[in-house]
């Protein structure tokens, strides 16, 4: 779909929200609101003398559709750049439609979700205004929403309502689709939270043009960590960001015809590796399994091949398949018909032709017998010119026959090509029955896509209780981590304590050692005090010696006397005992 065809449906719907009395017309101060909103939206200059000067002509009534298009198209669609959010442009049309079409209190669902229905909607219309999706598109979508809120699809109920459908108006409009979401007539059992949730997975699909999403693990270009992501695959970009809410985008990977994916083998305690090169940067992603590595692998080379050679997205290729399929069918449908018309109308000519032969034959044997009942009235009067009316009467009669015969062979022909005809019609219907068949493989093939995409939602449920359980453990190693420095912050306490009283042993131990030099130098005193009695005995009394105490050296006194180490002792267990601590300190 064009961009200017997309703008198109919407601003439809805001045109027509504000033609009230459905007459077809709006008023100019309208269209001039709406075409200042317009500008607004897509960030394109705004004249608003525009306007009046296009219309300059007319009078100051309202304004149709076909008179705003020309105006619409040469100073807004003409000048739109493609630099503008589409969504707020979806947004601001959606508001000003939704408040006269939509009637919210029967809804099971929010107005956010009825606004993506209202997107999905304008992607799966028809290009033929007034907008409408048909029953085809309308089964595309309700399969893809089944399958999204992870229900069971009904084929009865979704005939039975087709044949309610087929038997009014066989398609509906936006508001009718969304009051046909919104009533749960389809989603029987489903809670509305899942029921948001699968529109809102359609939307991103359809929409957003989201290929696939999912948590993986990336490994930084700098720090060389790996980070869990939230992955965003679309047609042109993988983005990712830190959760599933896209609230914090961490960066994009842009892709083109030069990208590849490809696996790695594990290494540095990490499986499921893969490798994405971009033109600018590489990167190293690690998927929770085998599968899910794979199916990323093949949607990237996917994206990449379309991107080569130039073809959209997988879903809007298929969309315009389905339409090209059904323009073709209906081309085949209305030349069969015409065929039809042309060999009725030629069997009516040839119906006309063999009545008129049946005409010119009863008329021709009532002017035989005519000709009989005069020739036996005149028979006696006309003996003589019997025999030459009889032999006339045989030559005519012959020439009939013959007549009859050519008339027999021209009827055996248009027979034989009814039963051609007829022929071609049982065909035909053979080459229904194929096409029927092919719908139920195309069926097959569906269940089993919904069959994978529920092993997926599987697997994510393991993927997000193996994440609760991660992070459990993560929080009893805080736990343990936060014991841990409360028995660090116990050692050094009483650590420093044992400090303190090493200080207050050091002072006791030099003031024990100053007492011990007093000690001493009284000791000295005393010895030079005896040497000076001995020597005063030996003058006095002869040869008489004492016996002296022996030499010793210096003895470290405490608190409760003599030491039993000398200072190098105290040293050398001062320094192994530092060396501990410095050891305890670096375990910490």
């Amino acid at each position: 779909m064009a961009l200017r065809d997309e703008l198109l449906k919407s601003i439809w719907h805001a045109f027509t929200s504000l033609d009230v009395d459905k007459s077809g017309k709006v008023s100019k101060s309208q269209l001039k609101v709406l075409s200042h909103n317009l500008c607004t939206v897509m960030k394109i200059p705004h004249d608003p003398v525009a306007l009046e000067e296009h219309f300059k002509d007319d009078d100051e009534g309202p304004v149709s559709n076909q008179g705003y298009m020309p105006y619409l198209n040469k100073f807004i669609l003409d000048k739109v750049t493609g630099n503008f959010d589409l969504h707020d442009f979806n947004k601001m049309c959606w508001t000003l439609s939704n408040r006269k079409n939509l009637d919210q209190s029967q809804l099971l669902i929010s107005t956010d979700d009825a606004f993506k229905i209202w997107c999905i909607f304008n992607f799966l219309s028809e290009d033929r205004y007034p907008l409408t999706v048909i029953t085809e598109e309308i089964e595309y979508f309700l399969r893809k929403l089944t399958d999204a809120i992870g229900g069971s699809w009904v084929e009865e109920r979704f005939e039975d309502y087709k044949l309610q459908l087929n038997m009014k108006q066989q398609s509906l409009n936006a508001w009718e689709l969304i009051t046909l979401v919104g009533s749960g007539h389809f989603s029987k059992g489903i809670d509305r939270q899942a029921l948001s949730m699968g529109v809102n997975e359609v939307y991103q699909e359809l929409i957003v043009d989201v290929l696939k999403q999912g948590y993986m693990m990336k490994k930084g270009h700098k720090r060389k960590n790996w980070t869990e992501r939230w992955f965003m695959l679309k047609p042109n970009s993988i983005s990712y960001y830190v959760g599933e809410d896209l609230a914090d985008q961490k960066g994009d990977i842009l892709l083109d015809g030069n990208c590849s994916a490809e696996p790695l083998p594990d290494k540095d305690g990490k499986k499921c590796l893969f490798f994405i090169k971009s033109s600018h940067k590489s990167f190293e992603i690690s998927a929770s399994d085998k599968k899910r590595k794979h199916e990323w692998i093949l949607a990237i080379q996917t994206c990449v091949s379309l991107l080569r050679q130039g073809r959209p997205a997988p879903h809007r290729e298929a969309r315009q398949k389905r339409r090209e399929l059904r323009l073709k069918q209906q081309a085949e449908q209305e030349e069969l018909e015409l065929r039809m018309n042309e060999l009725q109308l030629a069997n009516e000519a040839k119906q006309l032709e063999l009545e008129d032969m049946r005409k010119a034959l009863e008329e021709a044997a009532t002017n035989a017998a005519e000709e009989e009942q005069r020739r036996l009235q005149t028979q006696t009067e006309l003996q003589d010119r019997y025999k030459m009316d009889l032999e006339r009467e045989k030559t005519v009669r012959k020439k009939m026959e013959e007549q009859v015969a050519q008339k027999s062979t021209e009827l055996e022909q248009y027979l034989q090509r009814v039963r051609e005809l007829e022929d071609m019609y049982r065909q035909l219907e053979d080459a229904l029955e194929d096409e029927k068949r092919a719908r139920q493989e195309e069926e097959a093939v569906r269940r089993l896509q919904a069959r994978l995409l529920e092993e997926e939602a599987t697997k994510r449920v393991e993927l997000e209780e193996f994440h609760l359980r991660q992070q459990r453990t993560i929080s009893e190693t805080e736990a343990e981590k936060q014991e841990l420095e409360k028995e660090r912050l116990a050692k050094e306490s009483a650590l420093q304590a044992a400090m303190k009283q090493l200080d207050q042993l050091e002072q006791e131990r030099q003031g024990a050692v100053e007492q011990y030099q007093m000690v001493m130098k009284k000791l000295e005193d005393a010895t030079n005090n005896t040497k000076t009695w001995k020597h005063k005995v030996a003058e006095h009394e002869g040869m008489l010696r004492l016996i002296q105490p022996g030499s010793k050296g210096q003895q470290m006194i405490t608190n409760w006397g003599p030491a039993a180490f000398s200072d190098a002792e105290l040293s050398l267990r001062q320094k192994k005992w530092q060396e501990m601590k410095n050891q305890t300190t670096q375990a910490q």
